[in-house]
């Protein structure tokens, strides 16, 4: 057997934000050892942003009729990392219309990635 490979992490998972290793194997590349957490979080964070990492998408989408021009919306759940750029592209192409409430889902299973967007604060009619 070949030495593993190391990656590293930086754990986002609390506050001490642990400096992860991970080591795969070159050839199965299957999971050899992960160090460098100091809490259970950090080794479900290191194997979990190693096999499939996860992101939140916060943006924003054009609404008209509110006293701004943008709404800030958010992921109602992670989306896998190839997904953000995928779905920011795609809520360019979103126009939503004033009065909006925080939580209301503004596109629902966003390219089948499973997850809603939606609206991460209220936007009233403009007066």
């Amino acid at each position: 057997m070949d030495a593993p490979v190391t990656f590293t992490y930086l754990c986002i998972g609390c506050p001490l934000g642990c400096r992860l290793e991970v080591d795969e194997d070159e050839d199965t590349h299957s999971i050899v050892e992960v160090r460098g957490f100091s809490c259970r979080k950090g080794k479900e964070y290191a194997l979990q942003e190693h096999e499939r990492p996860l992101r939140m998408v916060t943006t924003t989408v054009d609404i008209s009729g509110g006293p701004w021009p943008r709404l800030p919306v958010r992921t109602s759940r992670p989306v896998p990392k190839e997904y953000v750029v995928l779905i920011c592209d795609a809520l360019r192409k979103i126009h939503i219309a004033a009065p909006v409430h925080l939580g209301d889902i503004i596109a629902c299973n966003v390219l089948d990635s499973g997850a809603d967007i939606v609206a991460a604060c209220d936007m009233p009619a403009a007066a």
